[in-house]
């Protein structure tokens, strides 16, 4: 890892800039990437935190504060929130005064929201709220309604809130109840939310929704959430509308548990139940149908959608649901689609995910589908070609695919003019960069991860670039990256995909039998180039393999192996590509399936791939864990712009990487274990 020391221009320039911020001594030096002074006094103070330690948070951050040390604020942070139950107001504005603007200040303030909100102090937090810039919890969020004067109607606000709350909160509770209480929300929200949280099966919330109900129906859920084919048996029932709820909850919960076993029951109660639950039913049925790639979820879809335009009323099925009944037309009728259905589906989408890329690019394509043949359909296809000119890009999944379509060969964002030696002293002057800095170095990637990314808040591109820079020269790959990212006109690809161990990588993948832009593209979604990233199963490393299949992997290669040189740089790559290699061997050199079957074990792609033959994207976008989904269109699109970049005559076009068409398997795969990362 290389160390920089700032220039003497540049120090003229951190020096003021740190100011209060910091509480710098009159001199120093700051070397960048490097640890803070006395770091163990850091990693004494972040474990005497943790541990809740109060005496020693107490001594620590007293040595802090009289050294001036750069990572005062975090000394105080952690003192101050160890014993926030006990707080006083005083106490946290003369804190927020000693490190106004920086990331702690905000940190400690979204604490205290969540403290307030539970002492019910809510004019202490009105004060509070309206300084509290990161605005992302949701349960100061909700705290912020109860709040609000009595007087303001706040109703669909709090909807908004609580059915957005993933899990149980004591802040969302709170203000669900007391707006049910004075009559805001009504008995049919408690319902309707409590179908979301049985849809995606999060047990604390399911409790604390059904709280909220009476003694009897609140038993009933627990008992429906454990035994839901015996409660069907014995309590199930159509009529009043509290039992039809419950019974659709029951039979929401048999689908998801055994969608066969559930068939039956599914349509004898779906014809008795009020049509808004039948189709809500329907519609979870076809979910569960979809999620298990079954050619009979678009039927469940089309059920539900004729049940719900029957019933009337608001759509109030989640965006997931939406969405899977798009993929599920994607893929219905042997993999021909139901185009009138899929355009169905994305009508109904919010418009913020209507506009989304992904449904932009099959929206274009069921409109293609649909055109009448000869001149009368000309329109409507130049439509289509339009919408797909409009999303086409080399720089994402689905603008290649565009492009693609369409027989583009879009050249990659010019670079960028050079930064100015006064743009990069200035990113390097920003406070939050440098505390972010020493953290790394520290291994607190948490707290410096979230320190960088409050600092580059209302960055131009210019400004984000030279900080990207920074991170760059110092080897911090993953900021680098990620800071980049953020650009919006400026693009800088040397940035956004680096070639970090050029040397290493390509004489892996090269040895592997592997086009090293793909092993590039697989690396950067793996650790982006951190050597020492650790997953949380336990996976490490450039190439995150895990233990165990480092050692079958080794094993298969006639490579000596111990498990402390999971992370040497060499043996990392050579058993990941090795692995690799094995994987997509396994695969008939599908690099989609190959891609899967890293992130989520070759057993999962070998069972998505049985059924009818299908378009490789529609194949892609039917992958039923969205962080796989996700993975697998970022590995190739990184991967094509590494050929661009490498200046490759082949593999960069999109399509060419994904392949046309997958489907069943012509003969058995080998056994090959999962990575399980």
């Amino acid at each position: 890892m290389k160390f920089a020391r700032i220039t003497v221009t540049a120090l003229a320039l951190v020096l003021p800039a740190l100011g209060a911020h910091a509480q710098a001594p009159s001199t120093f030096a700051v070397v960048l990437n490097a640890p803070p002074p006395n770091p163990d006094l850091v990693l004494d103070a972040r474990e005497a935190w943790r541990v809740k330690d109060r005496l020693k948070l107490a001594a620590t951050r007293q040595v802090a504060l009289d050294q001036q040390h750069p990572l005062a604020p975090w000394f105080d942070y952690w003192e101050l929130n160890n014993r926030l139950s006990e707080a006083t107001q005083p106490e946290l504005n003369a804190f927020y005064a000693r490190w106004p603007g920086s990331y702690v200040e905000d940190r400690l303030r979204n604490d205290w929201l969540l403290e307030l909100g539970h002492r019910r102090d809510w004019t202490n937090f009105r004060r509070d709220h309206a300084g509290f810039k990161m605005q992302d919890d949701r349960e100061v969020a909700c705290y912020a309604l109860l709040a609000d004067p009595p007087a303001r109607d706040v109703r669909e606000a709090a909807r908004a809130a609580w059915y957005a709350q993933r899990d149980a909160d004591e802040g969302c509770n709170m203000l669900a109840t007391t707006l049910l209480e004075n009559g805001k929300l009504k008995e049919a929200d408690v319902w309707r939310k409590l179908r979301q949280v049985v849809e995606t099966n999060r047990p604390r919330a399911i409790k604390q929704t059904a709280a909220l109900l009476t003694k009897a129906e609140s038993d009933a859920v627990a008992e429906l959430m454990d035994k839901p084919d015996r409660y069907l048996k014995r309590k199930g029932a159509a009529k009043p509308r509290g039992k039809a709820e419950l019974t659709t909850l029951a039979l929401m919960r048999l689908a998801a548990q055994d969608p066969g076993k559930a068939e039956d029951d599914v349509r004898a109660w779906a014809a008795k139940l009020p049509p808004d639950l039948a189709a809500w039913l329907w519609a979870q049925f076809g979910r569960q149908a979809a999620l298990r790639l079954q050619d009979s979820a678009s039927d469940h879809f089309d059920r539900a959608l004729k049940l719900q335009a029957k019933a009337g009323g608001p759509m109030e099925w989640s965006d997931d649901t939406l969405t899977w009944i798009a993929r599920a037309a994607l893929r219905a009728d042997n993999g021909t689609g139901r185009p009138e259905q899929l355009l169905a589906a994305i009508a109904l989408l919010k418009p913020s995910d209507q506009s989304d890329i992904v449904w932009r690019y099959w929206r274009a394509k069921a409109q293609q589908q649909l055109a009448a043949s000869g001149p009368t359909g000309d329109a409507q296809r130049r439509e289509a070609q339009e919408a797909l000119r409009a999303i086409a890009s080399p720089l994402s999944f689905y603008g290649k695919l565009a492009a693609d379509e369409l027989k583009l060969r879009l050249p990659l964002p010019p670079t960028p003019a050079d930064l100015t030696p006064q743009e990069r002293a200035q990113a390097l002057a920003l406070p939050g960069v440098q505390r972010a800095m020493q953290l790394l170095a520290l291994g607190l990637r948490s707290e410096g991860q979230r320190e960088w990314n409050f600092s580059m808040r209302g960055l131009s591109d210019r400004e984000l670039l030279a900080v990207a820079q920074a991170a760059c020269e110092r080897e911090l790959w993953e900021r680098c990256i990620s800071t980049s990212e953020r650009t919006r006109q400026e693009i800088d690809l040397a940035q956004r995909f680096p070639m970090p161990y050029r040397a290493d990588v390509f004489k892996q993948a090269t040895a592997a039998g592997l086009d090293p832009a793909y092993v590039y593209g697989l690396i950067r979604q793996e650790s982006r180039f951190m050597m020492d990233a650790r997953s949380h199963v336990g996976a490490g490393g450039l190439m995150q393999v895990m233990p165990a299949t480092a050692k079958w992997t080794a094993r298969k290669l006639g490579v000596d192996f111990k498990p402390d040189m999971l992370h040497d740089r060499d043996t990392n790559l050579r058993l990941g590509t090795g692995y690799l290699k094995l994987v997509m061997d396994s695969f008939d050199g599908s690099q989609a399936m190959a891609a899967a079957a890293y992130n989520a074990g070759p057993g999962r792609p070998r069972r998505w791939r049985e059924g009818p033959q299908l378009d490789a994207a529609v194949w892609t976008e039917n992958i039923p864990i969205w962080e796989t989904r996700d993975y697998v269109r970022k590995v190739l699109s990184n991967a094509t712009i590494y050929a661009q970049l490498m200046g490759r005559e082949g593999g960069t076009v999109l399509r060419d990487r994904l392949g046309r068409v997958i489907g069943p398997a012509g003969t058995p795969a080998p056994d090959i274990p999962a990575n399980g990362n």
